[in-house]
Order: C-alpha cells, then structure tokens, then sequence
C-alpha cells in the first residue's frame, strides 16, 4: 500500500440522466468496454499502489456493487462499504469516509470517472498536505467544476458556470488530508440540497491549502448516454 494512503471511491447518486438502465442496477455497473463501469478506478488505485479501498454506495443497488467487486481479492485489494442513505452530494458521501480513513489522507475517485493518466505520478507529487485536484481540458467545462485563474494563479473554482472563464473541468479524482471532514462539517447545502465538493475544494483554496495537476491522458465521465457512449470508445472493446 502506498504510504498508508487509503482510497474511496464514490458510486453513489440515483443516476437520473442514465434512466431507464439506472432503474434495474447502479449506473457505475453499466459497461465501459468489457467490464462494470466501477471496475476502472479501483483498478487505476490498485495500480498506483493504494489497496485499501471504502466503497461509497446508495441503498437501493448496494448488493449489487457488493457483487461485482466482492471482497475486493480479485483486484488485490480489500474493499470495505458505506452506504449512502441519501443522494446527498459527493462531500457527503465523502464525510462517511471519516472512519475509514482514521485521520489520516485519502484519495477519492468518482466511480464514473474514466482516465487514461496512471494515478501514481499525481500521487507521488502531492505531499498530503492540504488537498490536491485534477485538471483536464475538456469541450463542455459548463458540466463540471471551473477552475478561474489570475494568470497562473487558481484563485477559485465555479461549479457548473452558464460562462466558463476557462476550458479545464476539475476532474473527479480528489486528494485530500484528514481536515476535510472537519470542512465538510462546516458546509452549507447549495441551492440543490446536497454539500458541494467544490464548495470543499473552494475551503481549501482559501487556506492557501490547494494545490493541482494536468491529466495528460484522455479522461470523461459517463454518466449520460453520450458520456457513457465516449468512454466506451475511448476504452475499446
């Protein structure tokens, strides 16, 4: 295991946008070329060296995703689950974490995100210190989190701007040390009830405590047909 690092990967949500696949299983046991959705980032955090895996998931397909991943020994890995009772936001699926963790660093992947970049490089340049997000140039940042710069400096991030100031989304792969649950206990739900993950990332920004990184790789999210569609090519069959 790497440094003690531990990895959480967060499957919950209702999967609204991939509806009616989403009504019959989870969304991140949908197929990415010739394995569950899910399958990809517990195999890009076994390949960095972080094998001590929470699985975060929703109440009503939980035994499915306990299914396909299992104890986590086909990976070499040990997985461990929380529930999400609620579709509350990812920084609240991230809070069940806390014990987990044990106060010390996590790195937390979106279960429908899917990346070409191995995550061991962006790991060994983050210190555990503070938090450290991933960037990627994508066509429509309006989707995600924007990160606004001041020439080279990141001076905050927009989620889901009507105008982006910049082409780059902040991907779904978070690095975090133990003091995001203490941030996160001091949120305030957004306008759509749930606690924003860029609301944390903001948190951090302002502490002088937020570092980043380019993926270089090809990366999307699948969780739309379109999106889901794209990853499947981009992973092959």
């Amino acid at each position: 295991m790497t440094d003690s690092l531990r990895g959480v990967v967060l499957a919950g949500g209702t999967g609204s946008r991939l509806l009616p696949l989403t009504r019959v299983t989870n969304k991140h046991l949908l197929p990415v070329g010739r394995e569950p959705m899910i399958f990809h980032p517990v195999r890009k955090l076994v390949e960095a060296g972080v094998t001590d895996l929470l699985v975060v998931t929703g109440v009503e397909h939980m035994g499915h995703v306990v299914g396909a991943l299992g104890s986590g020994e086909d990976f070499g890995c040990d997985i461990t689950y929380r529930v999400q009772q609620e579709a509350g936001g990812i920084a609240q699926a991230l809070a069940l974490a806390e014990p987990f963790a044990r106060g010390g660093p996590v790195v937390a992947v979106l279960a429908d995100n899917v990346f070409e970049d191995p995550l061991g490089p962006h790991i060994a340049g983050w210190d555990r210190r503070g938090a450290h997000i991933l960037l990627r140039e994508v066509p429509d940042p309006e989707r995600f989190g924007v990160p606004v710069f001041e020439g080279q400096r990141l001076v905050r991030i927009d989620e889901k701007p009507t105008q982006p100031s910049s082409s780059f989304a902040v991907t779904g792969v978070y690095f975090y040390d133990g003091s995001v649950y203490d941030i996160i206990r001091g949120l305030r739900p957004s306008d759509r009830g749930e606690l924003e993950v860029t609301d944390v990332n903001n948190t951090y920004l302002d502490r002088g405590a937020l570092t980043w990184g380019t993926m270089t790789g090809w990366w999307t999210d699948a969780g739309t047909f379109e999106t889901l569609a794209r990853a499947n090519r981009l992973v092959g069959g």
